[in-house]
């Protein structure tokens, strides 16, 4: 299983990116699917996951903010991400739970996109 993440960039304080992460290879279903960041010198941290039912969890700081969405037919996972603030600035990881076509069931990572948002 591969996660291709992109849409990172660099944008100003108060604009906005999308970023988007497909999933392919030996899928036989996909549960959750997520995003997390880490900024240099900090842990990584969750930002926004959806679930199959299409249940949604957000990081606090970015409520109101961001948006997760998901296309189940494409296995894709997308983050939109408005009204962008300085420490938003990260490297971000998409994830997904993932149960392949031998039933064997895993957490899987992208390679990671950076977000840079200049002051």
């Amino acid at each position: 299983v591969q996660l291709q993440a992109s849409g990172g960039g660099l944008v100003q304080a108060g604009g906005s990116l999308r970023l988007s992460c497909a999933a392919s290879g030996s899928i036989f279903s996909i549960n959750s699917m997520g995003w997390y960041r880490q900024a240099p010198g900090k842990q990584r941290e969750l930002v926004a996951r959806t679930t199959t039912g299409g249940s949604t969890d957000y990081a606090d700081s970015v409520k109101g903010r961001f948006t997760i969405s998901r296309d189940n037919a494409k296995n894709t996972v997308y983050l939109q991400m408005n009204s962008l603030k300085p420490e938003d600035t990260a490297v971000y990881y998409c994830t997904a739970r993932v149960a392949t076509t031998t039933r064997l069931t895993g957490n899987y990572w992208g390679q990671g996109t950076q977000v840079t948002v200049s002051s």
